[in-house]
């Protein structure tokens, strides 16, 4: 979908589609939904005082205004007729509760609503610029985002008939419109909107890359196809990638990570990408880190086979990274950014490795492996070490790492872990601008004892009590004193529903996030 910024009037502008809003409560409506309401004769004054709309959060209410000025159906002449075909007002829920993310998710449902009405293109008010105050390029920025990925669809091995019917399963419509216009009737403001409208393009593309990487079947995204979509993404974007095969990954004695790796028969592939928007000073820079496992059957310690059908979203810290890296570099912070990935399956033959073995990361420490399905923390474990070797200055890692934190923390917020409160505060902010919410779980000295083997440095897991945050002590071992951030993504890397941006299948949890990490650290 193309999305652009047109200067004009809303009343006067021809779409075959007109979206304006309204917040709960507001009993006559001002602006340019004033103005429209106006020119249909007070016609949406009249619906909010019948009760048919009333502004809650997610409402949208279509008026056909061809057909209503043809029938004389709203009971009173219009004063100036508009020049849409429809009237789609968005309601915007309570005013004090309304934000950014707010406006993403109505955005992605009144793209899903077009979809459904077979729009092939639409215009919009630009919501929050106007009565709710907010920054307009951040509205622009936020409309482009909401309405992108609430259109996402996955849909690359259905048929063409699969792929051009009705939407029969709740996951979004067949298709949405081929271009949205912001309507602004101030000259002076459209610079600012089309700045907001590019940003929000690149955040989205993050998270849609990112989506598309996870949803991919686990027979097409082998570790190698993994390495190969990101060296694309890398060549596009002039960014530098670097894949460690497995023969180095052994040489810089990275024991924890092939430990996973022994037991597939596909070759495991460390990748690893640069973006420079500060080489003048390589100090300047952070790491992101993501767990990238294509495929997770728990090796000899085996999942049941109903736990295995989600996991070739394992590898959804790696998709999010990646996908962070093409917005970054489409963006261009004045940050060095780092992103690296240890992609390899974890199965189950004869070479895997077993319950009692024991295993060297490349700080030195010794593992041992107590549960073989407790493989991401052990990948995870080389990389930040390979990330503090090539100097790291501060390192955030994500990673679909355990069902624990699901159930300590349901689907509301990310668990997140950190040594430093300053880069957390940073990330905890990020996140909150982007409608993804973390929420910080304790690294006390009780829960790292559940880690203690009695046979080498430590074990890789601290069994059932605490799982999100045993798992998290573990990779703290392997931070040192870098300033670092674990995120637990693993309630949020997959939607069973249609709900705001997300629909069914992958999220692209937390890409948008660590993209925006990065800019607010650049300045």
């Amino acid at each position: 979908m193309e999305i652009k910024v047109t200067h004009g009037n809303v009343v006067e502008h021809p779409t075959p589609a007109l979206v304006v809003n309204l917040f709960k409560g507001v009993r006559k409506p001002g602006g340019a939904t004033g103005a429209v309401d106006q020119a249909l004769g007070g016609l949406i004054s009249s619906l909010i005082e019948s009760g048919e709309i009333s502004g809650d959060s997610g409402e949208i209410t279509v008026i056909h205004t061809r057909a209503l000025l043809a029938s004389g159906a709203s009971g009173k002449a219009a004063a100036s007729p508009v020049a849409a075909e429809r009237v789609l007002v968005a309601g915007l829920g309570k005013q004090d509760a309304f934000d950014y993310d707010a406006i993403r998710t109505i955005s992605a449902q009144v793209a899903r609503k077009l979809g459904a009405l077979k729009v092939k293109s639409a215009a919009t008010i630009v919501h929050g610029a106007g009565i709710g105050g907010l920054d307009p390029a951040s509205c622009a920025e936020a409309i482009s985002e909401g309405s992108l990925l609430g259109l996402y669809r996955f849909d690359k091995y259905k048929s063409q008939a699969s792929r051009s019917g009705d939407d029969t399963d709740g996951d979004g419509p067949a298709q949405g419109p081929d271009t949205l216009e912001l309507i602004e009737l101030d000259s002076a403001k459209e610079k600012a909107l089309e700045r907001g409208v590019g940003r929000g393009v690149h955040y989205a593309a993050a998270a849609i890359m990112a989506r598309d990487l996870v949803n991919e079947p686990p027979n097409v995204l082998s570790p190698t196809a993994l390495a190969d979509a990101a060296a694309s993404m890398a060549k596009e974007s002039k960014l530098e990638c670097k894949v460690i095969e497995e023969d180095e990954c052994r040489k810089l004695g990275m024991g924890a990570y092939l430990s996973v790796t022994a037991g597939s028969s596909q070759p495991p592939k460390f990748i690893h990408l640069t973006y420079k928007g500060d080489a003048r000073r390589p100090a300047n820079n952070i790491w992101l880190v993501g767990k990238g496992i294509t495929f997770d059957s728990g090796g000899l310690s085996l999942k049941p086979a109903a736990s295995m059908v989600t996991m070739k979203g394992d590898m959804g810290g790696g998709a999010a990274v990646i996908g962070a890296m093409k917005a970054i570099a489409a963006l261009k912070p004045k940050i060095n950014v780092h992103a690296v990935c240890a992609a390899t399956e974890n199965m189950p033959d004869g070479s895997a490795s077993r319950p009692g073995d024991v295993v060297q990361a490349t700080n030195g420490k010794y593992i041992e492996i107590e549960n073989t399905d407790a493989e991401g923390r052990l990948t995870l474990a080389d990389a930040i070490c390979y990330a503090n070797n090539n100097g790291a200055a501060r390192i955030v890692d994500v990673a679909t790492l355990t069902g624990a934190v699901s159930v300590a923390l349901g689907r509301g917020h990310i668990g997140a872990f950190s040594n430093d409160d300053k880069l957390y505060r940073a990330l905890e902010d990020a996140a909150a601008k982007m409608g993804e919410p973390v929420w910080r779980l304790p690294l006390g000295q009780v829960t790292k004892l559940q880690n203690n083997s009695l046979i080498a440095d430590l074990k890789n897991t601290g069994g059932r009590n605490a799982g999100s945050i045993t798992a998290a002590q573990f990779i703290r071992e392997f931070v040192g004193d870098t300033p670092w951030v674990h995120l637990d993504i693993a309630a949020f890397n997959m939607s069973e529903t249609v709900s705001g941006v997300n629909v069914k299948g992958a999220t692209g949890a937390s890409s948008r996030l660590l993209v925006r990490l990065v800019e607010d650290l650049a300045g």
